[in-house]
């Protein structure tokens, strides 16, 4: 049995692309998708069309709106695909108002919906700022299913158990990155590997205090820079890995055992925290590698976000 169907018994696969035709072969439960991969995919000429037929079938419409159609069609495609939920994401640059990615997450539950998707199938991608935090909090009380995104500090985990929000994605490999770069010529690769990858540890911990206090919250480990890291989180509620490492796994059959038990994370010897606004803001601001990791995402999305946007322009102006 390959590696890929090995981890399928311990935790859930979701694909992390905006490549629906690259899905199948994967066979994952879920997709997962952001401004940088609906735009990696849009550049490619099998997509292309798509992008253009949609900007023609909404002409004259707002920027934003036509931006929502976008996305939303690949979401749909990607449904065809993927028996269970596709993740899509509220443009990064309205990571620090919770009224605009309320009305935002809104208007895309509400296409999706149009086009006759239970809003069961999606999760709304939100960056895990406070005001991410909090829009989702509203939203979930809604029955509109959230994704906090670009989430790499411990509070931001605890704060989004006690927002009852419905999956997190702590970013392993941008936290990995962070500690490599910082440690420079004196980062040691064997020894940092595996259950010792600082995002691993990461994961580890958030994976850990959900189970021991009963929190509902799915944990779903993303950014992935090696095979070596998924296999360290087996086990996992679930995994969303990009076809590239989705490959290797399908390709290796070395034994993947169970890394992370929900039974074993009963016993654990912790306490349970919680923060308010100004703790929250504390305790992210004592993390500097989530302060920087956290500010890196956003503009990162919020660039990607805007070459979409002046693809789009430029399709109407043809």
């Amino acid at each position: 049995m390959n590696q890929l169907d090995q981890l399928k018994q311990f935790t859930t696969v979701v694909a992390d692309t905006g490549n629906f035709k690259q899905l199948a072969q994967f066979a994952p439960q879920d997709a997962t998708t952001n401004p940088s991969l609906i735009l990696k995919a849009v550049q490619q000429p099998e997509y292309a069309p798509l992008l253009a037929e949609t900007v023609a079938a909404h002409r004259g419409r707002a920027l934003d709106e036509i931006v929502d159609e976008v996305l939303v069609r690949f979401g749909l495609e990607i449904l065809k695909v993927v028996p269970g939920r596709v993740s899509t994401e509220v443009d990064a640059r309205l990571s620090f108002d919770t009224a605009a990615t309320v009305a935002r997450a809104h208007r895309l539950i509400a296409l999706y919906e149009a086009a006759g998707i239970a809003r069961s199938r999606v999760l709304i991608k939100i960056a895990s700022t406070w005001e991410g935090i909090e829009a989702a909090r509203q939203l979930e009380k809604e029955g509109i299913h959230c994704n906090l995104t670009l989430l790499f500090a411990f509070c931001q985990a605890v704060a989004c158990g006690d927002a009852g929000i419905q999956l997190i994605s702590p970013f392993v490999g941008r936290i990995y990155d962070w500690y490599k770069k910082s440690a420079g010529a004196q980062w040691d690769e064997a020894a940092m590997a595996g259950a010792n990858d600082p995002g691993v540890k990461s994961v580890s911990q958030i994976y850990t205090y959900y189970k021991k206090f009963g929190i509902a919250t799915e944990v779903m480990g993303a950014s992935f820079r090696n095979v070596g890291q998924i296999n360290a989180l087996s086990g996992c509620d679930l995994l969303t890995i990009s076809p590239d490492l989705l490959a290797q796994l399908q390709g290796a059959d070395a034994p993947v055992a169970r890394a992370l038990d929900a039974a074993a994370a009963k016993t654990a010897a912790i306490d349970e925290v919680h923060f308010d606004e100004a703790a929250f803001r504390w305790a992210l601001n004592e993390d500097a590698m989530a302060t920087e990791k956290l500010a890196e995402g956003i503009r990162a999305f919020a660039v990607d976000a805007g070459k979409l946007d002046r693809m789009i322009l430029d399709l109407q102006a043809a």
